[in-house]
């Protein structure tokens, strides 16, 4: 599937592997995809943007979310492919299992969260802005979707149009997508400048 309009080139959502994701996420990835620094500036950012006793849904969530220990939320809900590292995640109240470039549409009600993360997962999207302005949808008034990402992917899972970009442009595709899906301010911040270890950029949105 491909949601290219108008703005982007035929093919730029087409990837190297176009096989079923079901197969390709079958067996479990119990490892993390960026190194502790970059964790590290993650788990700041979270800090400072999340509030105590929050909603959260952690959308292609792993076995990890990253998340401040300190940071008590009121429910964290994961969403990804394999239901291993889901159960194996300690962070998350429930979670659920959806291809989302098969079905973008969550399953949940208007204004039910108060953030949304994506943590390096957001280069395999193939119907980025469906799924964008449906986390927009879910978003209560102000809340932040914070998509973070570094250099690192697997290359035939990623669509075209992000493997074609460096890491500052993929930040200016990120705010695309969101500007597109309806999002009315958008940061992008440089966590991690790579010197030390995986470079690291959070976009964040808000309705």
């Amino acid at each position: 599937m491909n949601d290219a309009g108008p703005d982007f080139p035929p093919g730029a959502f087409d990837r190297i592997d176009e096989d079923d994701d079901s197969v390709f996420y079958a067996p479990p990835r119990l490892v993390t995809h960026i190194d502790e620094s970059a964790i590290a500036a993650l788990t700041d950012c979270y800090r400072a943007e999340l509030p105590q006793g929050g909603h959260v849904l952690d959308l292609m969530s792993s076995w990890v979310s990253h998340l401040p220990p300190e940071l008590e939320l009121g429910e964290c809900v994961g969403h990804g492919m394999n239901a291993e590292e889901l159960t194996a995640n300690p962070r998350l109240d429930s979670w659920f299992v959806q291809d989302l470039n098969r079905d973008p549409a969550l399953p949940f009600g208007d204004a039910r969260f108060d953030a949304v993360l994506c943590c390096v997962s957001v280069q395999y999207l193939q119907n980025p802005i469906a799924v964008f302005a449906e986390v927009r949808r879910l978003l209560r008034p102000g809340a932040p979707f914070i998509v973070s990402f570094s250099n690192r992917c697997f290359p035939t899972k990623a669509v075209a149009i992000w493997r074609a970009l460096d890491l500052p442009r993929h930040a200016g595709l990120v705010g695309a997508y969101a500007e597109r899906a309806g999002f009315s301010a958008i940061e992008p911040r440089l966590l991690a400048n790579g010197s030390q270890g995986d470079p690291l950029v959070v976009v964040i949105a808000r309705a």
